[in-house]
């Protein structure tokens, strides 16, 4: 990574992401930039300096000669905050998404260290209680009431529940990138298992999962009472996206992407304590209709063989 000078001429620097490079090389005239995405990440808006001595053609001087972050092919490093555009130009607030750790008690809430924690198979899965506010079941999934909940809507007090959230303002769609070397997505009933749209170079799975058509993921969020204990948004409130993760086969079986990108570490168990392989990672949820990005701390755990 590294910053280009910005501080004469406007500089435009544009390359195509890995997957855009392959799919151009195919030369058979089907490749075509449909879509793009502008973000912000390197602009510092403190800068912006109303009170300028030379007058108002000064005042975001230096915000506009900031270094700019040069292209990045890797889609998964580029463009962590991307620019939106909103039609609306009366908007007060702006909607968000949010984990909901209140809900249902230890069922939605993180583990110890600040992660959701998932044991990656049936050994590991023994060491603990179902249920415990200490680690997910990654392998038998449907024997742990834990699941990843995330509330969308208007976060303000001002704005009573009561009203409708606007169409504009209403996610209906979420992208989730998921590491696929760790982990599947599954609803969280364990009932159904969320289908790929595509697994990049890097072993990145993008699922996109939409109100309707996967609504054992995304539903309406139908409390309109104010300071509900279960809900995590004060203001007019969208929908709800929940799920659970699957460990991957790998995990299940091996300890090679442990000893490769991972770590040891003691945990309290039922007999005590133990030594445990880890993994950190994290799932990014990001709401197709404004580009609201979360992402989620997991930690995947395997016993450690004496």
């Amino acid at each position: 990574m590294a910053f280009l000078d910005n501080s004469g001429d406007i500089i435009l620097d544009a390359v195509l992401t890995d997957v855009g490079r392959e799919r151009l090389a195919k030369g058979d005239g089907s490749f075509k930039i449909t879509q793009f995405a502008l973000g912000d990440e390197e602009i510092d808006y403190s800068l912006y300096d109303p009170e300028h001595a030379n007058g108002s053609a000064y005042y975001d001087l230096n915000i506009l000669q900031l270094p700019v972050l040069e292209a990045l092919t890797d889609n998964a490093a580029g463009l962590k905050t991307k620019l939106i555009t909103v039609s609306n130009n009366n908007l007060l607030y702006l909607p968000l998404i949010q984990l909901n750790e209140v809900f249902g008690g230890d069922q939605t809430a993180r583990h110890g260290d600040g992660v959701f924690a998932i044991a990656v198979d049936e050994t590991t899965e023994k060491k603990f209680t179902p249920g415990t506010h200490l680690v997910d079941y990654g392998e038998n999934i449907n024997q742990s009431a834990k699941y990843i909940r995330l509330d969308q809507g208007l976060d303000t007090t001002t704005l009573s529940p009561s009203m409708a959230l606007p169409g504009d303002l209403t996610e209906t769609q979420y992208i989730v990138e998921v590491d696929h070397r760790f982990c599947e997505l599954y609803s969280s009933d364990c009932q159904e298992r969320a289908s790929i749209s595509f697994i990049d170079d890097d072993n990145i799975a993008t699922y996109y999962l939409s109100l309707g058509a996967n609504s054992k993921f995304v539903f309406e969020n139908n409390v309109t009472a104010a300071s509900v204990a279960t809900q995590v948004v004060d203001g007019p409130r969208g929908t709800i996206f929940q799920f659970k993760l699957k460990a991957s086969l790998e995990l299940n079986d091996s300890t090679s992407l442990f000893t490769e990108l991972g770590n040891v570490k003691t945990l309290t168990d039922i007999g005590g304590t133990s030594t445990y392989y880890y993994i950190d990672s994290y799932i990014r949820v990001m709401g197709a209709t404004t580009g609201y990005r979360v992402d989620v701390p997991v930690r995947f755990v395997k016993l450690k063989a004496d």
